[in-house]
């Protein structure tokens, strides 16, 4: 049994290749398929059959996609109310893919319909819990809806149970969330990989004795989640195409200047550096980096399905489009270039100030107020005293809230607070970003309060 892992750090998933040689099986596969059929092309091996451990809801899926380009089976829950044909599967049905054996367990948890998948060969045995157990953790379990989180959860616990009982303990587990993914909940660790019998071992929800407390303890350190998600369950129901993730030509710069004037979402994804030092009027930034925010804070903070216009680089811009088709953000604008000379050299450009610990004041001091962007729940942990929280994908509409004055806009890292500070400037606010680590703050001397 060969397992290959197609890893996706800008969401915190992972997809797998396993097979004999000869047949392959497809489990949780992201919607842009090209990285998955490289791998296969490589391995020389022919996909029979993609599985799926449940209705993502923090992706789009590229299983349909794939069981039609390779006349596959596609395997999902049948009681999952599709509006595509698929090979239905259940709770304890076996599946024959050449030389594998792959067993189906109902696991809910993360969603109701939730299954796990244990494969095996030839005494070898290996895990795929999608959103069941995880390194640490599992799942999380609100993403259904209020009512059922706390039955989810209880559910999860079982699950989790469940197959440490059907599983060898020395089966490899192959999780798909849990590696940064916000459908992650608790204590998710940093390791690369791990067993049944390790998890056995370490994990919370494996460890804890009392169900109650587990549930209780879950449920309370839950943390705000993408607004996106609401979306990607119905699109996955439905059946999503297959996304063009062509650079297109650059939009002319006349053009640019007049969605700036409209107030259209023109997307800069320079660093946040750059982007405070010079930018054109009316842009936002959404650093790109190494995409492991970008991704999850655009469709959290921006308004879904509204026209997007991208300039950076051309690999900045490449990167981009492919990163938000996983999310059902189709075929933006874009304009390649390295600044804003280059994308709309008669239009206004604007900067702003960019700075450490060091500059900022002691806390609310007339007109400067410290802003912080984090979540609440980070807030309520720590904060420095007298500052007013935000939190930046409750920005935009809650932007009356915003008291006037100078913003000293901060977050953990920078990062958001570069997002923040981007969109606080474009609604006319007087910012100054804080890009530096929250943790320094104590030590440049700024107050901290909190539980």
């Amino acid at each position: 049994m060969n397992i290959i892992t197609i890893d996706t750090p800008q969401l915190g998933d992972r997809s797998y290749l396993v097979h004999d040689g000869s047949s392959a099986l497809v489990i949780d596969p992201q919607r842009d398929t090209d990285r998955l059929e490289a791998a296969v092309r490589e391995a020389g091996v022919r996909i029979t059959h993609i599985a799926e451990t449940h209705i993502h809801n923090d992706y789009l899926t590229g299983g349909l996609k794939l069981a039609r380009a390779h006349g596959a089976q596609y395997l999902v829950n049948a009681a999952d109310p599709l509006d595509y044909e698929r090979t239905p599967i259940a709770d304890g049905e076996v599946i024959h893919i050449g030389k594998l054996t792959m067993r189906a367990l109902a696991t809910p948890g993360h969603t109701h319909t939730h299954l796990s998948y244990i494969v095996g060969h030839d005494g070898e045995e290996a895990v795929f819990s999608g959103g069941s157990l995880l390194y640490g953790s599992v799942g999380r379990t609100d993403l259904v809806s209020d009512e059922d989180t706390e039955m989810l959860t209880r559910e999860q616990y079982a699950s989790a149970r469940r197959l440490v009982g059907e599983a060898a303990p020395d089966a490899q587990l192959y999780p798909t969330h849990g590696f940064g993914s916000f459908c992650s909940s608790g204590p998710a660790t940093g390791v690369d990989s791990s067993t049944i019998a390790e998890q056995e071992r370490q994990n919370h929800a494996l460890t804890d004795p009392d169900e109650d407390h587990f549930v209780t303890a879950l449920i309370a350190n839950l943390t705000a989640y993408p607004a996106y998600y609401a979306h990607m369950s119905p699109l996955n129901l439905q059946g999503p195409g297959s996304p063009d993730l062509t650079v297109p030509e650059s939009v002319d710069a006349n053009e640019i200047t007049r969605r700036l004037g409209e107030g259209g979402w023109v997307i800069d994804l320079r660093n946040r550096v750059a982007f405070s030092g010079n930018h054109l009027s009316g842009s936002v930034s959404f650093e790109y980096g190494d995409g492991s925010s970008f991704t999850g804070y655009l469709g959290w903070v921006l308004p879904w399905n509204e026209k997007l216009t991208l300039v950076g680089t051309h690999e900045e811009v490449d990167n981009a489009i492919r990163d938000l088709s996983r999310i059902g953000i189709d075929s933006p604008d874009a304009s390649i270039g390295d600044g804003p000379g280059e994308w709309a050299p008669d239009a206004d450009t604007s900067q702003y100030p960019r700075v450490g610990w060091e500059k900022v004041p002691h806390g609310t001091t007339g007109d400067d107020i410290i802003f912080d962007v984090r979540r609440s729940d980070e807030f309520d942990k720590s904060h420095i005293r007298g500052a007013v929280n935000i939190p930046v994908h409750e920005l935009l509409p809650r932007m009356a809230d915003v008291p006037p004055g100078r913003l000293w806009v901060h977050c953990a890292s920078g990062y958001r607070s570069g997002i923040a500070a981007s969109l606080l400037q474009r609604a006319g606010k007087d910012v100054v970003h804080i890009d530096a680590m929250f943790t320094d703050a104590a030590s440049a001397g700024l107050p901290i309060s909190g539980n």
